[in-house]
């Protein structure tokens, strides 16, 4: 077993997503079906017709994305033969998609992991007031530099490396006058780039503390099995297999940084040389390339990218 499954992010999202994978196969419309029956809520339709604001808000964008991977995997398992617990060394995915993940290894059913997200989502956005929080790319810096920079603009506030998504692309969050400085600080200290991100709330950092709270409890009152692959987790960047490990690594992934980086060299270090990102957009794809050229990386996503498939 040479491959790896990951599974993206926020940021992914698009309207549109997902709808000609449901055109085509049963088995990626049974998934939405059972998402929005799940959620009391049409998402499909907000998915596929928008409008941007309302696909971007966090508490639909959140189990949107987990869908949308999940109709890749079903339709892959059906189409495909894909049998993860025989064909991949691992399953990883950044931040939200983690538990796709997790969903796809068998931990949470697809019901649960929807209800969980839409938790996290509306958690995450009610933990900090609109406008209190901010996050920002910090391009060309590496982690340690990025990291500094972050410590040195909180002072009295919250400012901390969020998301090490690659060589040289760190994310901060944090409060918006201290994430505003270390914008600042990181242009004088020669970053390529350094720019706020249109985010709603400050994901990944000591301010999300209330969300972090109400995902400890939703956690402790859902059905957990344990992965029939291990899992990469996004703070330890090592692989879990037991689920009260996985438990309260999910917790402490709603105010830990995304160790995204170390979790792909891990993956590769234990073997991995084909990564496939399910669902989505390329955000993850990209980023495998960067973080070791050596790998194969490659997004599937739309029914074409499907027929190509060879596990």
């Amino acid at each position: 077993m040479t491959s790896a499954f990951t599974f993206p992010g926020q940021g992914s999202q698009a309207v549109g997503m997902g709808q000609a994978l449901a055109d085509n196969f049963p088995a990626a419309r049974a998934v939405f079906e059972e998402v929005d029956e799940a959620l009391s809520q049409k998402l499909t339709t907000i998915m596929w017709k928008g409008p941007d604001e309302a696909i971007t808000l966090t508490e639909n964008a959140q189990p949107a994305l987990m869908a949308v991977s999940m109709a890749v995997v079903r339709v892959l398992e059906q189409e495909k033969g894909l049998d993860l617990a025989a064909q991949a060394k691992f399953v990883a995915g950044h931040s939200l998609g983690e538990y796709s993940a997790l969903a796809a290894a068998g931990v949470f059913s697809l019901a649960d992991t929807a209800r969980l997200l839409k938790t996290r989502g509306q958690a995450m956005q009610q933990a900090v007031p609109v406008g209190q929080g901010a996050m920002a790319a910090l391009l060309g810096l590496e982690f340690a530099d990025a990291d500094a920079v972050a410590k040195a603009a909180a002072e009295d506030e919250v400012c901390q490396a969020a998301n090490d998504n690659a060589p040289g692309q760190v994310v901060i969050s944090g409060s918006a006058a201290a994430v505003e400085r270390a914008v600042e600080l990181a242009k004088e200290k020669g970053a390529r780039r350094a720019m706020l991100l249109p985010v709603s709330a400050p994901f990944h950092c000591a301010l999300m503390q209330p969300a972090a709270d109400v995902m400890a409890d939703a956690l402790a009152n859902v059905t957990m099995n344990a992965p029939v692959v291990p899992v990469m987790a996004n703070v330890s960047a090592s692989p879990l297999t037991d689920p009260a490990e996985i438990r309260g690594s999910l917790v402490q992934q709603v105010t830990g940084m995304v160790r995204w980086r170390e979790c792909v060299e891990a993956m590769a270090a234990g073997g991995i040389t084909n990564l496939y990102e399910l669902g989505a957009g390329k955000v993850l794809s990209g980023l495998a390339k960067r973080i070791n050229r050596e790998l194969t990386a490659s997004a599937i996503g739309t029914p074409d990218d499907i027929a190509a498939f060879e596990a």
